[in-house]
């Protein structure tokens, strides 16, 4: 474990803050809710230019692509990071399916880089710690996710 100073304490603090503000908690909730998209159409029909869901979607990932800046830099010591956080990962599934479409579209392979690569490293840091973990976890995210579509589907078939 590395050293963890003063002041990556502060910054990890302040970082966990700023996710309690009160609309980047609407913005995390709703794309947590919603955002489960695999194609570019999927893209338009959940978050089309305008709408809140956008916002929220540029708010969360502006937000995760921020940390991961800020912790592959080595501001705050990884391991200590990884610790306590996992909710990038999970937004990270989320837009996995769609990268290469909005990394096409924008014309920038670059787009969500530092997000992918932090997460690329917690993937490995989590599974050196608990293998099998990461592919567990995806399992239990899909189920749920399973669970929630059902009563929607149920609503609209009545």
């Amino acid at each position: 474990m590395g050293q963890v100073t003063n002041e990556q304490v502060n910054l990890m603090l302040r970082l966990y803050e700023d996710r309690r503000e009160p609309k980047l908690r609407e913005a995390r909730d709703w794309f947590a809710a919603n955002f489960h998209v695999k194609t570019a159409d999927d893209l338009t029909r959940v978050c089309p230019p305008g709408c809140p869901g956008n916002l929220y979607m540029r708010m969360v990932l502006g937000y995760w692509e921020m940390v991961a800046s800020i912790v592959n830099r080595g501001l705050i010591d990884e391991e200590f990071f990884f610790e306590s956080n996992g909710e990038q990962w999970v937004t990270w599934e989320q837009v996995k399916p769609v990268i290469g479409v909005w990394r096409a579209m924008f014309s920038s392979p670059n787009f969500l880089a530092n997000l992918e690569q932090h997460v690329t490293r917690l993937e490995a840091w989590r599974e050196k710690r608990s293998p099998g973990s990461n592919e567990a976890i995806r399992k239990v995210l899909a189920q749920s996710y399973q669970a929630t579509q059902a009563p929607k589907a149920q609503a609209a078939s009545h």
